[in-house]
């Protein structure tokens, strides 16, 4: 009997924790539902009501969707140095104009010579290649196309790089190594020269010299709105004799996988330090680029691009949760009678306070919706029409949280002001 009277206050106490919780969970799906009444019945209200909210979030996912858009673009088209490779430059890629400059001034050219020592001193790489260039124009029967990309290659470039065999061949060992007069073409050239004739075996010249076909590179597609497909291929021995003595190369160097790359890195560093006898303290007269090192550089300037949004959003958000506690006061104003009515039948302080709470929490997350769907029309607008860009469910999660945040935040002042009203004074105010 003692132990029965005992558990009697426990079995109460869960009894009357349940009855809270069950209350709660329906206030709050009550105060749901008289808040989109409200939105309903004040459409106007609620528009203007909802605009700095909208327009923060709207601002905020379309920036994030345009930079996660343009991280891909970069990662697939720019920082695509192909699969595990880095190059090896007479400079670092992804640094400041100052540091540029003085690399320029210190640093010697990649050459000929530098190529041979790598491709015969490293151990254990899948390839090595070497490419330089330059812009010249190309002729057909009278056909010309100006400032084609010209690119001078070993012959080994075509497993390391973007381009791929579309029609005959690449060129050969045996082509390289006699400077023979070949080259491979992008599509540009060929919809140009040979729209209904198949261009291997014709000869194109290039600033006066006579190249033969050889094969067609499978079609690319544009970068940033300038095309892809308009370059020519030949072999780097040729490059040296008809055009530049010792050209300034970029050499290529892909890793059998990805946990390879570093230690294949480190390995160059170390040979080219001793080939150039760079002193220990000494910063590296060369420059190592990896897809990593142009990313690190685009997301440090993308992040600026954010944080100034940030603060964009910030103002907006604030500004929208203002706006959102002074309705929410007005709207305490308003239903002052109808509080004191729920007071008197029984309403506890904390359900008047839940009610108020959820309401502002909805309307803001209801213009959150709101942005995000205009945000999503903006986002595929800008793809279709300028640069990529693609929304991210993270943007969507956020824009919605963060919305609803400022509804609670802003409306917590509202709603206490409405659970601390005397109930006799309410139910005194004309409705």
């Amino acid at each position: 009997m003692a132990a029965f009277t005992q558990t009697q206050p426990l079995v109460a106490q869960q009894t009357v924790k349940a009855e809270e919780r069950t209350g709660f969970w329906v206030t709050a799906r009550e105060a749901f539902w008289i808040a989109l009444d409200t939105l309903r019945a004040h459409k106007l209200r609620t528009f203007l009501t909802l605009l700095g909210v909208v327009i923060s979030t709207m601002t905020l996912i379309v920036v994030i969707s345009v930079v996660n858009g343009m991280n891909l673009y970069i990662a697939d088209h720019v920082a695509n140095l192909g699969a595990n490779t880095f190059i090896l430059h007479q400079w670092q890629w992804a640094q400041s104009d100052e540091e540029w400059l003085k690399a320029r001034r210190r640093n010697q050219p990649i050459r000929m010579e530098d190529y041979d020592f790598l491709k015969a001193t490293l151990p254990d790489y899948k390839a090595i290649g070497a490419e330089s260039g330059a812009r010249k124009d190309v002729r057909y029967n009278g056909h010309n196309i100006e400032d084609t990309s010209i690119s001078a290659v070993t012959p080994s470039m075509i497993n390391i790089g973007q381009a791929k065999v579309g029609e005959g061949r690449y060129i050969t060992e045996s082509e390289y190594e006699h400077s023979a007069a070949v080259c491979f073409i992008g599509q540009d050239l060929v919809n140009e020269f040979f729209p209904n004739v198949d261009p291997v075996g014709k000869e194109v010249t290039v600033s006066g010299q006579p190249y033969r076909i050889v094969g067609v590179a499978e079609k690319i597609g544009s970068s940033f709105g300038q095309s892809q497909d308009n370059f020519l291929h030949i072999p780097l021995t040729t490059f040296a004799k008809d055009f530049v003595a010792r050209p300034q190369l970029a050499v290529s160097i892909q890793a059998w996988d990805a946990g390879q790359m570093m230690e294949l890195e480190d390995e160059v560093r170390a040979l080219m330090r001793a080939r150039r006898h760079v002193p220990y303290k000494e910063t590296d007269p060369f420059g190592i680029n990896s897809p990593d090192t142009i990313m690190s550089a685009w997301n440090q300037l993308t992040g600026q691009i954010f944080f100034g949004a940030i603060m964009v959003v910030s103002v907006f958000m604030v500004v929208g949760g203002i706006v959102i506690m002074n309705i929410m006061l007005a709207s305490v104003t308003e239903r002052t009678h109808e509080i004191g009515i729920r007071k008197s039948l029984g309403a506890r302080r904390r359900d008047i306070l839940t009610q108020f709470v959820v309401e502002s929490a909805v309307m803001a997350a209801f213009g959150g919706l709101i942005g995000v769907l205009i945000a999503g029309g903006i986002s595929k607008l800008v793809d279709w029409l300028w640069w990529p860009s693609d929304v991210p469910s993270y943007a969507v999660v956020i824009g919605l949280g963060l919305s609803t945040m400022v509804g609670l935040f802003f409306g917590i002042y509202p709603a206490s002001k409405a659970s601390k009203l005397d109930p006799i004074e309410a139910l005194r105010t004309e409705t």
